[in-house]
């Protein structure tokens, strides 16, 4: 069933708390002091059941100008306004102030109900009629419905709650997918269940068991239970009203403002980069002005700073990065209100375009290019924005926080952009990971010339060690990532993988003809020492290869299986490895079994030499030691 939230809003004592009991029977008026002085203070909640089928959430606000902070805490996540206006004072400064403030939300679709029409007559009705009228032109509520209505005598209540039905049909609904986030708007304790927070679900799907964060503390709890209008349920979704117990989260820990969150979806931040308009009945706002911000159930004193001017004149927009004395968490095109430091009135509001900014130098072209893409780019303009500013390759699921679009959307702008040549893009596993077509470029020239100076100062080694070279290129890159690089590099033919090492391609095929001929001297001298093989150092010395450079060789003739190394200093050739084994071999099929004296005698060596092979036999699974003998292993 489709979830809508309503919110109230209207002048002081027109009759919204009254209004919301006549049409659901809920008294949203808890406290003693909002009985006492007849005026809502804080927050009231109830829900409206609809013809169509629809129950509705319906957040009443305060009316009174010093409770405006907690009207905004309500109305950030409604999508639909009941504008209350009283029939026998018509359009007052509360009702504008509201009205401005949804509008700068965003809220699209409102029907409007005046009220009080049992204390005034026919004549008076149809000249507030036409005040209201004259005032809703040009504004979000110019087409909707007006229903006079009497909370006392019932007037107007069913032509009213049809309005609604229609009106709540029309609003599109939440997504249910996605990030659970859940702007707090109260916080209290239910004795022997514990905490439980309380707001409108801007997205996602919360169910009994999961585990959220409350943020910017970064408090992790489990969801115990969950409450909608009341009613125990095992699933909340995103446009209702929900009531959340957590366990392992402390009350004096929440507050509102705060918000409930899929873990690592959001973070806050004390910057944002905005498009931020001002009312054409506010002050002009210098750059840097201290103001006050608030989005979703958050109140945060912070500065304006203006980003392409000094003074943002009335009714006009800028772009600006808000610089916020406390940390928030938004989203791109989050709407926000903007209020004076003093006096304490509404001046405008905004769009979030980066939630979680870098500081910018005002007046560069770059900056407000950057911004002029998030704000209305197309969707491959964004991707390739973020990728652009990237110097490493990006995860999708990355791209999908920073552009604000939709996962499925992103893989098909990367698709598209991969087929045209823009991007590169790196299968790892599950996932995709991508990178522009120009850093692709850049590294494939960074890369080449890194490798052909390694080649040059180390012809005999293999390569490049990957994990060095990730290292030194990209730390804080994943190695899978990077392998998953390197696979496209040797794809295009820039370079080869042997094993732990990167080349370039081709490279090791021809060696210079003085380093050949050394490398053949030493396998021959090995090869003709057969089973009494020199010591490195006394074979390099011979050929007159200096130390420094010694140690090449040797890791060359290894790694190439023209010698091997059976122990710690000992080394043989691999043809006269293989020809002691054939001669242990033999005798051990004809014997059964060879002493260590029997192999030193049979390949007239010493036991020096003669210990160190039986024993390499055995490593290999060629003989096993019985005793002081070996026998044949391998048939």
């Amino acid at each position: 069933m489709k979830s809508v939230t309503i919110g109230t809003a209207g002048h002081v004592d027109h009759g919204k708390t009254a209004l919301v009991k006549a049409l659901t029977g809920i008294d949203t008026d808890r406290l003693k002091e909002e009985k006492e002085r007849g005026i809502s203070i804080q927050l009231g909640f109830a829900y409206l059941d609809l013809p169509s089928g629809i129950r509705a959430g319906i957040v009443d606000v305060p009316g009174h100008e010093r409770f405006i902070k907690n009207m905004l805490a309500g109305v950030g996540g409604i999508d639909l306004v009941l504008l209350v206006i009283a029939a026998d004072e018509g359009v007052m400064p509360q009702t504008r102030e509201h009205l401005d403030i949804i509008q700068l939300l965003g809220v699209e679709r409102g029907v409007v109900a005046l009220t009080k029409v049992d204390l005034v007559d026919a004549e008076w009705l149809g000249l507030v009629l036409g005040e209201v009228r004259e005032y809703l032109a040009g504004t979000v509520l110019a087409a909707a419905p007006v229903i006079p209505v009497s909370a006392v005598t019932g007037e107007g209540l069913g032509e009213l709650i049809a309005a609604l039905d229609r009106a709540v049909q029309e609003v599109q609904e939440r997504p249910a997918g996605g990030p659970v986030r859940l702007p707090i708007d109260r916080v209290f304790t239910v004795a022997g269940f514990g905490t439980v927070v309380t707001g409108t679900l801007v997205s996602g799907t919360v169910n009994e068991g999961d585990t959220l964060t409350v943020l910017p503390q970064g408090i992790t709890g489990r969801v115990r239970s969950l409450q909608v209008h009341k009613q125990k349920t095992r699933s909340a979704r995103a446009g209702q009203r929900v009531a959340v117990n957590l366990a392992g989260v402390e009350r004096e820990a929440v507050q509102r403002g705060n918000v409930l969150a899929t873990p690592g979806a959001f973070r806050a931040s004390h910057r944002l980069d905005a498009r931020v308009f001002l009312l054409p009945t506010a002050r002009p706002l210098k750059n840097r002005a201290r103001v006050r911000f608030h989005l979703g159930t958050a109140e945060v004193m912070g500065r304006a700073v203006l980003l392409d001017r000094d003074e943002l004149a009335p009714g006009a927009s800028a772009y600006a990065q808000l610089l916020l004395e406390e940390p928030v968490v938004a989203d791109r095109q989050d709407r926000f209100v903007l209020r004076s430091f003093s006096p304490l009135e509404t001046i405008g509001g905004g769009v979030v375009l980066d939630p979680a900014a870098e500081r910018h130098k005002r007046f560069r072209p770059e900056v407000l290019a950057r911004l002029r893409t998030l704000e209305s780019g197309s969707p491959a303009e964004k991707v390739l924005q973020q990728l652009g500013a990237a110097e490493a390759p990006r995860e999708v699921s990355f791209l999908t926080t920073a552009t604000g679009m939709p996962p499925e959307e992103v893989t098909r702008q990367v698709q598209e952009l991969a087929a045209a040549g823009r991007v590169k893009v790196l299968p790892v596993e599950n996932q995709l990971f991508v990178l522009d077509a120009r850093l692709y470029d850049k590294l494939k020239q960074k890369i080449g010339g890194i490798l052909n100076a390694y080649h040059r100062e180390f012809p005999l080694r293999e390569g490049y060690p990957k994990e060095e070279l990730r290292s030194r290129l990209f730390p804080d890159v994943p190695a899978r990532v990077f392998q998953a690089l390197l696979q496209a590099l040797a794809d295009d033919g820039l370079v080869a993988l042997r094993g732990q090492a990167v080349a370039l391609a081709g490279f090791g095929q021809v060696l210079p003809p003085a380093t050949e001929r050394l490398l053949a001297q030493l396998a021959a001298l090995y090869r003709e020492a057969r089973f009494q093989p020199p010591g490195w150092e006394e074979a390099a010395a011979r050929l007159k290869i200096p130390p420094e450079e010694a140690g090449e060789y040797l890791a060359y003739l290894l790694r190439n299986n023209t010698l091997v190394k059976i122990d710690e200093g000992l080394i043989f050739h691999a043809a006269a490895l293989r020809e002691a084994q054939d001669m242990v071999v033999a005798v051990l099929r004809r014997q059964g079994e060879i002493s260590v004296a029997e192999v030193r005698d049979l390949l007239k060596t010493s036991r020096k030499f003669a210990l160190p092979l039986l024993e390499y036999f055995d490593q290999k699974r060629v003989t096993r030691r019985v005793g002081d003998k070996r026998v044949l292993l391998k048939k």
